[in-house]
């Protein structure tokens, strides 16, 4: 007896000759193989089960009363059926129609078979079309797989000014060879931000993207890894390997946490980047290579050079180009996004429907300081999707250190009037609730932002400590909510408050 395989039910084969008898042999046929099997006499019935089911494989014979199947056929390959259901067809002709079968081919059928056929013969011709059909299928998974996967890694998501502002240069530098270096803290997007410049780069991106992390790896492997070796180099080195420079040729190699090399492999990668070759470990040929370099560093390599742990030419050199990325904490306003995107990757990857999210919810994901940045946020929503049992994402789902202090955890807790939200424990700070959640949000921040100033004197230094904020995010707040010419300050020195008439 065949096995069946597992998979086997979920092809659906449709059965279109108006001879019981034909499609009651076909039936038998095929009944071992474990396919879910329907019958129609003429077209019209083939028609009435494509409403109910559109099948996978259409075993079609040519003479059929009211219209033939070759007419059927050619419907199916050039009407809206192609593109709705697209299944594989078999057509199935009289003795000595070969011509007909071979029109069938240029029509679009899979495959023909003659009548009489064995039953052997239908039954190769079937699974054949069957594994077809299942490597249609995987196509398309995969298809839709990597592009959902590309909407979470291949684009950088949000709309806020930082953020335009990374776009903007990555669209200035993508055509250019010049180095560039990332920075930013852990998890905010650095090597997504090389891949966008990759990517974008018509004379770069149909050469390998290649990564190396050099905070990962030992000092002692770090070299091997970048410029490979030559069997017998070192104990364990049985075989020739390539390193990343002669993978990524005539594509970009990202050096992550470049901040991390040791002093020894920073002078060799200066060289390779100056004369643009390399030489193996444990070989004499030097090997040119055409390689762009993106590096980045959550460190701050200017202190680094200062203390000696990195070279000033090295810093110089890698820094053709620099892009800043923002910690998520100073890009709130790109946070829904950002978890809409991460919620469809999750639905996609553990097969399960995509959720919304609470208004609660999203307050809390919003009003978190995020440490861990852009991967900290996708770790927790893939956590509360994975966790959640309504149909919504709650405060509930959310990790502890997240929906700490949310008062949709007890009950009990007053909950302010509608239409406004107490912020800050109490503090006298109303905010309007309306529809637009930037408009809010942006609302919300001039308030805090003034009453914070108004506390200070006018300091924005001082500001910008009790904030948690660097001193330039704050003036570039300021700009961004209009209140720039209200709180003029000079470096170090209160300010002298000069209210703008504008703003009042």
């Amino acid at each position: 007896m065949t096995q069946k395989r597992s998979g086997d039910a979920d092809v659906n084969v449709l059965i279109v000759d108006d001879e019981e008898a034909a499609r009651y042999g076909v039936r038998r046929a095929l009944a071992s193989l474990g396919y879910e099997i329907a019958e129609a006499g003429s077209v019209a019935e083939a028609r009435a089960r494509f409403e109910q089911r559109a099948p996978d494989l259409l075993l079609l014979d040519v003479n059929l009363p009211g219209q033939s199947g070759l007419e059927f056929l050619r419907e199916l390959s050039e009407g809206e059926e192609a593109q709705k259901a697209a299944p594989l067809v078999i057509l199935i002709t009289a003795h000595g129609s070969e011509r007909m079968a071979v029109e069938a081919i240029k029509t679009g059928a899979y495959d023909y078979l003659s009548k009489p056929f064995e039953v052997e013969d239908l039954r190769l011709v079937v699974k054949n079309a069957v594994e077809t059909i299942r490597l249609r299928r995987e196509n398309r998974q995969l298809r839709a797989s990597l592009e959902l996967e590309s909407a979470g890694r291949g684009t950088l998501i949000g709309n806020s000014e930082s953020i335009r502002r990374v776009r903007s240069l990555i669209e200035k530098i993508s055509e250019t060879d010049a180095t560039v270096l990332v920075r930013g803290e852990s998890g905010t997007g650095k090597e997504l931000v090389a891949r966008e410049i990759h990517d974008r780069g018509t004379s770069r991106r149909s050469g390998a993207f290649v990564a190396i992390n050099c905070a990962a790896l030992p000092s002692e492997l770090i070299e091997s890894e970048l410029f490979g070796h030559e069997k017998g180099a070192f104990t364990g080195a049985t075989a020739r390997r390539q390193g990343k420079f002669e993978q990524a040729d005539g594509g970009t190699l990202f050096l992550d946490e470049i901040g991390d090399m040791s002093a020894n492999v920073q002078a060799k990668l200066l060289r390779a980047l100056e004369e643009r070759r390399i030489e193996r470990l444990g070989g004499a040929q030097s090997i040119p290579v055409d390689v762009r370099i993106v590096s980045a560093t959550h460190r701050p390599l200017e202190q680094e050079i200062e203390r000696g742990n990195f070279r000033a030419d090295l810093f110089y050199r890698l820094r053709v180009v620099t892009v800043d990325i923002a910690p998520l904490r100073e890009r709130r306003e790109d946070i829904p996004a950002l978890a809409e995107s991460f919620i469809r990757l999750a639905a996609e990857r553990y097969k399960m429907p995509v959720r919304a999210i609470a208004p609660a919810a999203m307050r809390r994901l919003v009003e978190y300081e995020w440490p861990g940045n852009v991967r900290e946020l996708r770790n927790a929503v893939e956590r509360a999707m994975v966790l959640a049992e309504g149909d919504e994402l709650t405060a509930r789902d959310l990790p502890e250190e997240i929906r700490a202090g949310d008062d949709t955890a007890n009950p009990e807790t007053p909950r302010p009037a509608t239409g406004e939200s107490v912020v800050g424990g109490g503090d006298d700070l109303p905010v309007p609730f309306t529809a637009d959640f930037r408009a809010d949000r942006r609302e919300f921040e001039r308030r805090y932002i003034t009453r914070c100033l108004e506390e200070t004197g006018g300091n924005v230094t001082r500001a910008a400590s009790i904030l948690g904020m660097h001193r330039q995010s704050l003036q570039h707040k300021l700009r961004e909510l209009g209140l720039a010419r209200r709180y003029v300050t000079l470096d170090g020195d209160p300010a002298a408050q000069t209210p703008d008439k504008s703003d009042n």
